[in-house]
């Protein structure tokens, strides 16, 4: 669901900066706030599985249409909403800067559609409300599905809504609307699937890393210890990103297609002047185009660039963990 530059006025982009600036600004101070000394390594490697899972895409069957795993919900429910959506950031902005996925304009935009819902909506809302009862399998995955289902369907229409304010006349909003929706549900409950498997492992490991479950895994013990849970997530986005990532699905995504069926192309033209100085900078900054090399797309290029991401996502997490480590400690 990532956006380019071309599907949105600068008008609203500047927009969805500043809301996706103003709900990282709350996030950074509830994580200030926090003293989870064990969540930073969650969120590094959270954050490597999450852009991994990204670069494999599914088939929809019967559509010629595919789909991502989005990783708002998953990062709520391990990291809660406010580190997770900081995680989140830091996955967007690396497939912005270093691979060219999604534009620098749009970049407020895709933070909104994909990080916010995900994790505030998904995570705070929803997993929040569902676990507040005794935490199990059954639950996890009923509030797994839901939580994605619901996400990407604001997702796709927070995307339809941010083309129309951007008078994009190519994409008339209820023949948008009528493409966007259904393939997002359809896309929602597979993320939904995975999201639960991926939790409830989590679950069986060591509950506790769950979050607002709190009290109710006292009962229950892991079947590993902290350190061997993050060391078989570590090595589950290693594998994503090194080797699942060449079974990708080579169909459009769900938001290539939705355009494509009403335009005929899965990618609209833009125009010169702020478009094409993003542009600029983004090509500067891509050193892996693509998930490729720049000489040539090689299945080497496309595992080099799902560790390497990976890596570079979970650097960026740690990074910021730190930074707010160190102000927490200056200003007490």
């Amino acid at each position: 669901m990532h956006m380019a530059d071309a599907l949105v006025a600068p008008a609203v982009a500047g927009t969805m900066y500043l809301c996706s600036t103003a709900a990282a600004g709350i996030s950074i101070k509830k994580v200030k706030l926090e003293n989870e000394p064990k969540k930073i390594p969650v969120m590094g490697v959270m954050g490597a599985f999450v852009f991994a899972a990204q670069m494999v895409n599914f088939t929809i069957p019967g559509t010629g249409s595919s789909g991502h795993l989005c990783g708002g919900m998953m990062m709520a429910a391990l990291l809660g909403p406010w580190a997770g959506f900081l995680a989140m950031i830091g996955v967007l902005l690396i497939q912005c800067l270093l691979f060219a996925d999604g534009g620098i304009l749009a970049l407020g935009c895709n933070i909104w559609n994909m990080a916010f819902y995900g994790c505030f909506v998904g995570g705070l809302l929803i997993w929040k409300t569902i676990m507040r009862g005794k935490a199990s399998r059954a639950r996890i995955t009923a509030a797994s599905i839901l939580g994605c289902v619901a996400t990407l369907q604001l997702g796709a229409f927070s995307v339809v809504l941010e083309t129309s304010a951007s008078g994009i006349t190519e994409l008339p909003f209820a023949a948008f609307l009528g493409f966007m929706q259904p393939i997002h549900l359809a896309i929602g409950l597979v993320e939904g699937l995975i999201t639960a498997a991926v939790l409830c492992f989590v679950y069986e490991a060591r509950p506790e890393l769950l979050w607002g479950v709190g009290g109710q895994t006292q009962e229950k013990k892991g079947k590993f210890s902290y350190k061997k849970t993050l060391i078989v997530l570590a090595a589950a986005a290693f594998l994503t990103g090194g080797g699942l990532s060449l079974m990708a699905s080579s169909s459009p995504d769900g938001l290539e297609w939705s355009i494509e069926r009403v335009t005929g192309s899965e990618q609209l033209e833009a125009q010169e002047g702020v478009y094409g100085a993003a542009a600029s900078v983004q090509e500067k900054t891509a050193v892996l185009p693509d998930y490729s090399f720049r000489a040539a797309e090689t299945a080497a290029g496309t595992s080099f660039s799902g560790i390497a991401g990976g890596a570079a996502v979970a650097a960026v997490c740690f990074g910021v963990c730190e930074l707010l480590r160190f102000f927490r400690k200056k200003k007490a």
